[in-house]
């Protein structure tokens, strides 16, 4: 392995500076609430996925993947989204209306997974507190084009600013749906088994010890944070004052890890990343 191999980004990416935030657990929540929206993108992941069964497993795969892909050699990152595109090439679904089958690697299906991800991964870290530069939002767009690429997209099909990712939302809603597959999906996200028997047992059966009421703030948190149109279609307000609320949960959520020490909030990947960041610049 080159011990100077800085990967797709690098410590002078907008990308290293935004996913140096732990804040960012709340926004994959956020975007697998926004990914519920899209029939299809739904289907594919209920007809060929075990997430009810292994949750926490697939959350700890998810983010290994996206750690790779920020944080790994130029190789490592390559061969992560080899395999993504070879395991999706096989798979596919049934469409919920139509009955058609269909690919799950279709292009119009990876483009709203990825920039649902890369928007929720932007958005909950400025709301959060995270000083970014319209320049710099826009500089992360572009580069999570390289990200785009790894899963087999062609780059210069998917938005790389943040007018082009309104514009992109914009030209999508007419097909997202609240549907059954949806709703029950979204009702899992807000209350998944808990891991490793963390929660204590109480009346009627229910878990409702510590990890789970604050895993329910996080939840809460996270859909708060969906656009306005998304909340009025999960049933719930559009209006500023629950955006107000989610941005308040946010910055308070962030200031409390942040006084996690680092060797607690960064994961392997990161520090091996750091570590070639360093040998590097020294040599």
């Amino acid at each position: 392995m080159d011990s100077d191999d800085l990967g797709l980004f690098g410590p002078g990416s907008v990308t290293w500076k935004l996913h140096e935030e732990p804040i960012l657990i709340v926004a994959g929540l956020r975007s697998l609430y926004l990914q519920a929206l899209h029939p299809r993108a739904m289907a594919g992941v209920a007809q060929n996925s075990n997430y009810r069964r292994d949750a926490w497993g697939r959350l700890v795969r998810t983010a290994t993947y996206v750690g790779t892909t920020v944080y790994g050699t130029t190789a490592e990152a390559e061969e992560a989204g080899r395999r993504l595109r070879t395991l999706h090439s096989r798979l596919r679904a049934t469409d919920p209306f139509t009955g058609e089958e269909f690919r799950i690697d279709q292009p119009d299906l990876l483009r709203w997974v990825h920039v649902t991800e890369v928007e929720s991964f932007l958005s909950t870290a400025r709301r959060a507190g995270l000083a970014l530069t319209d320049a710099e939002v826009d500089r992360y767009y572009t580069e999570q084009r390289r990200s785009a690429a790894l899963v087999g997209l062609d780059p210069q099909d998917v938005p790389g600013t943040a007018a082009e990712v309104d514009d992109y939302y914009r030209r999508v809603r007419p097909e997202l749906r609240m549907t059954k597959e949806a709703a029950e999906t979204a009702l899992f996200l807000t209350a998944p088994p808990i891991p490793w028997k963390l929660s204590r047992p109480v009346r009627l059966g229910l878990h409702l010890g510590p990890p789970r009421w604050a895993y329910l703030g996080i939840a809460g948190t996270a859909l708060g944070l969906l656009p306005a149109w998304a909340r009025r279609m999960y049933g719930g307000l559009g209006l500023p004052t629950t955006a107000l609320s989610a941005d308040l949960s946010v910055r308070a959520l962030r200031l409390a890890l942040a006084a996690v020490p680092r060797r607690y909030r960064e994961g392997p990947l990161q520090q091996a990343a750091k570590a070639r960041a360093a040998h590097a610049t020294a040599a």
